[in-house]
């Protein structure tokens, strides 16, 4: 049987056959790239990131300490002042 002239003889359904499974592939293809794309936390997504934590001050005084950028005295008269235990300047 002709279709409009032509005789597709028998190729006709495979090519359509497989041209929608192309379009459909790409097109569920984009749809996940989409949704990864929007889901992902670095800033397109709703998901919020945390800031980065700072470290406190006892913290830094160690770290001072143990780079040696401190000695001993100098690091317990840090400690005191920043806990509040001793008589540090202004207190009274």
């Amino acid at each position: 049987m002709f279709w409009y002239g032509h005789d597709p003889g028998g190729w006709g359904w495979f090519t359509m056959s497989v041209g929608m499974l192309l379009f459909w592939g790409v097109l569920i293809t984009l749809g996940v790239l989409v949704w990864r794309a929007l889901s992902r936390p670095d800033g397109l997504g709703t998901t919020p990131v945390p800031p980065p934590r700072r470290p406190t001050p006892e913290q830094l005084l160690a770290e001072r300490f143990a780079r040696g950028e401190l000695d001993e005295n100098a690091y317990r008269h840090g400690l005191t002042v920043l806990r509040g235990d001793g008589d540090g300047p202004g207190r009274r």
